[in-house]
């Protein structure tokens, strides 16, 4: 199999960036505005960037999300007060949070795979502080409980990423 030639830096950037937006608009919009943002993300994500088959791998990324952040919701994690609930365990907002992320792990975080210590050390730190930024915009509380564990999950979330994606691609 051929190497895939490096994606284009400005095609990293904007692929980052469309993340970061839709973020925000997520986190600060609550779950109308991450309704619409989220479908248009994902609807101009699969028609002009997605990979043969990425679409498996963002819906169960967002099942995964649900099961997790519902779960620690569950065990008195997260305090959405009178936010509306997905199935009585996430906001929309945060639950679509979790397929937007997914649309950076073929693309500008492809090379970050190569190295799974650094990836997983980058998830442990940058999950906490997605959430807890997040949750300061939004007003969600967090039981004190709550970053340490996301460390941990993150952390190993990125290094399963990571190994997961050195079998399944050649890391351009």
């Amino acid at each position: 199999m051929a190497q895939p030639s490096p994606m284009p830096v400005r095609a990293m950037l904007f692929n980052a960036l469309r993340f970061e937006a839709g973020w925000m608009l997520c986190v600060l919009g609550g779950s109308w505005v991450a309704a619409v943002t989220g479908a248009v993300l994902l609807g101009w994500h699969f028609w002009h960037w997605a990979k043969p088959g990425e679409w498996r791998f963002i819906a169960l990324f967002a099942l995964l999300g649900l099961a997790l952040d519902g779960g620690l919701h569950l065990a008195g994690g997260f305090d959405f007060g009178e936010q509306t609930l997905v199935a009585g365990l996430l906001p929309l907002w945060l639950w679509m949070l979790w397929p937007l992320f997914a649309t950076l792990v073929f693309h500008s975080l492809a090379w970050l795979w190569r190295y799974p210590l650094i990836a997983a050390a980058c998830g442990a730190i940058s999950g906490p502080l997605s959430y807890l930024g997040g949750a300061a915009l939004a007003d969600v509380g967090l039981a004190p409980w709550l970053l340490p564990v996301q460390a941990v999950i993150w952390g190993a979330l990125c290094l399963g990423i990571s190994r997961y994606a050195q079998r399944v691609v050649t890391v351009a």
